[in-house]
C-alpha cells in the first residue's frame, strides 16, 4: 500500500511541475528572446462571401544579424529587432502586456492604406483561452484572443469587425489569425517555423 501512496504522489507532483512549466502569465517579447536565423512562414487568403479572392499568397519573417545587432526581414524591408521589441505604450495597444487568460481592453488604431485612404479600427479585446493549439506548423501552447468592433475609412465605409488571434508565447508571434469584416473572411496561418 505504502508503494502506491509513493507512485501516486510522484505523479501527483509531476503532473503538478508539467502544469506549472507553461506560463499563465505572459510578458512581452524581449531582444534576448530572438536568435539569428529564427524564421516564420505564414500562408494567407482573403475571399468576400461571393468567393472573390482579394488577397492569396505567403508572408516570411526572419531574424538575421548584421554588426553584432539583430533584425527583422519582412516583405517590406528590414528592422531593427530592437524597435520591435520595445515596450508598448499605448493606452490602446494590439496586445496589452502581458497577456493572462480573462485579461480586457480596448484597441484602437488609426492607419493609411497604400492608396492614401485614411481609417480607424476599434475594437474590445479579450483574451479567452490559453491551450494547445494546432496549425500547420505544429501544436503549440496558445492564447486565444478575440477582438470585436467596427472599422470605418475616409471614404465612407463602415462594417462592423471580428479578429481572432491565436498567439504562442514560445514563438513570439500569432499562429493564427482569422479577420470578419462586413462580407470579407481573411484566414493567415503559419506553416513554418524554424530557429536555423
Amino acid at each position: 500500500m505504502r508503494s502506491q501512496y509513493l507512485v501516486f504522489f510522484t505523479l501527483l507532483i509531476f503532473s503538478l511541475c508539467s502544469g506549472a512549466m507553461e506560463p499563465d502569465v505572459t510578458q512581452q517579447p524581449t531582444l534576448a528572446d530572438y536568435k539569428d536565423g529564427e524564421t516564420w512562414v505564414w500562408k494567407y487568403k482573403g475571399v468576400t462571401t461571393a468567393g472573390e479572392i482579394r488577397a492569396e499568397g505567403k508572408d516570411t519573417k526572419k531574424i538575421i544579424s548584421q554588426n553584432d545587432a539583430l533584425f527583422m526581414v519582412t516583405a517590406p524591408g528590414i528592422i531593427p529587432l530592437a524597435d520591435i521589441v520595445k515596450p508598448v505604450d499605448s493606452k490602446t495597444p494590439r496586445y496589452s502586456w502581458p497577456l493572462q487568460v480573462g485579461k480586457k481592453w480596448r484597441f484602437e488604431e488609426n492607419w493609411t492604406s497604400e492608396d492614401g485612404t485614411k481609417g480607424a479600427t476599434i475594437q474590445d479585446a479579450q483574451v479567452l483561452s490559453f491551450k494547445e493549439e494546432t496549425v500547420e506548423a505544429g501544436t503549440f501552447m496558445a492564447y486565444t484572443i478575440q477582438y470585436k468592433g467596427k472599422i470605418t475609412n475616409s471614404r465612407g465605409y463602415s462594417a462592423d469587425t471580428e479578429d481572432i488571434h491565436v498567439y504562442a508565447p514560445r514563438l513570439k508571434t500569432f499562429i493564427k489569425l482569422t479577420q470578419s469584416q462586413g462580407d470579407y473572411l481573411y484566414i493567415e496561418e503559419l506553416i513554418e517555423y524554424s530557429k536555423e
